[in-house]
């Protein structure tokens, strides 16, 4: 619809003809959690057009229950079915916009009445349906098994826990929201435990058996049977480009229309948009699908101009910029996560920080939880956050500068907004430029969580922190020394170390980089825990005594 609005203001003469197979065009499928939740009451305000709003205000033919069968590329018409009836349809320039569909993963059972996916109006009305019954009729609270901890999968819990359903994930990776690196994924993992939702992490769904009534059991891959009165089916998407391989369209490997830079797919006549279509990954420069509703959108407004023979902007590489709230937090990512880079073989330094989301001083301010990397030369690669405030304002400055191609040097230097109540002298986006630069010029020699094992066997940890915080847990064998009062003590280090490195670490990194500092003045082969305890804890939780 995207594609087909820009056209008409940019021709008023066209003949814009849009065909779509269900009853529904240009709606908010991002909304529909926040609709099975409650928060958005009126099911119309999904509906952000509908064919006689669109005719009226842009002249435009649109046919719901009307879909392409077959596309005659010589002929330059497609066959459309709606109801009885069949026609072909001639076209100048087709644009093709089919989407996704939901994965259907190899589950026995789910067929069953009682499973659902969250995908499309009618998945929504079903769901809702579907719940309002067992709210109704059930005297005990109803139960429901979400298959999927991905975006949609985690705001259908939000959903369903607000409507008062008791509910279990089940997710395949070994972490919830798996785009969200490792470590920032158990702060998801507690807010949704303290809302009583069960966890299931590494294991799959292997079977849906009927139990008394119309409850299920869902069976797991690890022998765990899970009781249901509803079961979300939310493990992904897949292209749907069926219609343009059968057309002998081009495809890529992972079943998307190959386009260029401005959607013209392999035939000059044809174009296409949205989540069938391949983009490239800004960062990795990986060549896939990508399902998310910025991407497509800019997607159809260039392919509209490139139909009319316009100027385009070529099509800019997807960063995959995404956010979601689920409950009391926010969790966003851009760019390549540590494992894509990791996978792709791309160097990259790694920097963790926990700021305030505004000033410290100020009431009422949360922690962030934030990660980036960074390629040798500095550039910006990726970054991730977790937090209760200010998650999306940080995302989103550093999607733009991942855009721009910034640098550590850049993000100190950027001059973001400041008062008490929104931020910091020193912003957050700052601070990771800040700490990226001691990390790549040397300054500070950093050690990361996943060294944990190699550091206590060959390096002496000393622990800055207080007394308290090292009563409350600490690493076995860790020489503590508050780091006020370290340029006293070196002595003391010299003699524990015995000629072995040093690796420092305080509770997020601020006390142990000016601890490595002074050991590093001193003569002292020292390295600071990038994110500190906090980071080290969210990886290793067996540390927490």
């Amino acid at each position: 619809m995207s594609a087909a609005a820009r056209a008409r203001r940019l021709d008023e003469r066209a003949e814009i003809v849009v065909l779509e197979q269900s009853d529904y065009v240009s709606f908010a499928n991002c909304g529909l959690p926040y609709h099975l939740s409650g928060e958005i009451e009126r099911r119309d305000d999904l509906l952000l057009h509908t064919p006689a709003s669109l005719g009226a205000a842009l002249a435009l033919d649109v046919r719901t229950g009307h879909r392409v069968t077959a596309i005659d590329r010589a002929a330059r018409t497609v066959s459309v079915t709606a109801g009885a009836d069949r026609y072909d349809l001639a076209y100048d320039a087709l644009l093709l916009s089919p989407g996704a569909v939901a994965v259907r993963p190899p589950i026995d059972g789910l067929d069953h009445p009682a499973v659902h996916a969250l995908r499309t109006i009618p998945d929504l009305d079903g769901v809702d349906e579907h719940v309002r019954r067992l709210v109704d009729e059930r005297a005990e609270r109803p139960r429901a098994v979400v298959i999927g901890a991905g975006f949609i999968g985690l705001e259908a819990v939000e959903a369903l826990v607000a409507r008062g359903l008791e509910v279990d994930v089940v997710e395949l990776a070994d972490h919830v929201l798996p785009p969200l690196d490792a470590e920032l994924a158990p702060l998801l993992a507690d807010e949704l435990t303290a809302r009583v939702v069960g966890l299931y992490l590494g294991v799959s769904a292997q079977a849906l058996n009927t139990g008394s009534g119309s409850a299920l059991s869902v069976v797991l891959s690890d022998g765990t049977q899970l009781s249901a009165d509803l079961v979300l089916v939310n493990v992904g998407v897949r292209p749907a480009s069926e219609l343009a391989r059968d057309a002998g369209l081009e495809l890529g490997r992972h079943g998307a229309i190959r386009v260029d830079e401005d959607q013209r797919t392999s035939d000059p006549h044809i174009w296409a948009v949205g989540d069938a279509v391949e983009v490239v990954h800004a960062v990795t420069g990986a060549v896939g699908p990508v399902p998310l509703a910025g991407p497509a959108n800019r997607q159809g407004r260039r392919a509209a101009d490139s139909m009319l023979g316009r100027r385009t902007t070529p099509q800019a590489a997807v960063l995959g910029t995404a956010i979601i709230r689920m409950f009391g937090l926010t969790a966003a990512v851009t760019g390549a996560s540590q494992l894509t880079l990791a996978r792709a073989g791309i160097a990259h330094e790694v920097v963790r920080i926990h700021p305030g989301h505004h000033a410290r001083y100020f009431p009422g301010a949360e922690q962030i939880h934030l990660v980036a990397s960074f390629a040798p030369d500095g550039r910006l690669l990726g970054a991730q956050a977790v937090g209760r405030d200010g998650v999306d304002k940080r995302i989103d400055v550093l999607a733009t500068a991942l855009r721009a191609g910034m640098t550590a040097d850049d993000l100190a230097e950027l001059e973001l907004a400041y008062a008490p109540p929104y931020g910091s002298a020193k912003d957050p986006v700052n601070m990771l430029g800040f700490v990226a630069q001691n990390v790549l010029d040397g300054t500070t020699p950093q050690w990361h969580p996943s060294d944990l094992d190699d550091v206590l066997a060959d390096t002496l940890v000393l622990d800055v922190r207080s007394q308290s915080e090292f009563d409350r847990g600490h690493l076995k064998g860790a020489l503590h020394i508050p780091h006020t009062e370290l340029r006293g003590r070196l002595d003391e280090v010299h003699t524990a170390a015995d000629g072995r490195p040093v690796s420092v670490h305080c509770a997020s990194g601020v006390r142990s980089h000016i601890a490595t500092r002074v050991l590093l003045a001193a003569g002292v082969d020292a390295r600071n825990l990038s994110g500190g305890w906090l980071t080290l804890t969210a990886v290793r939780p067996d540390l927490i005594a």
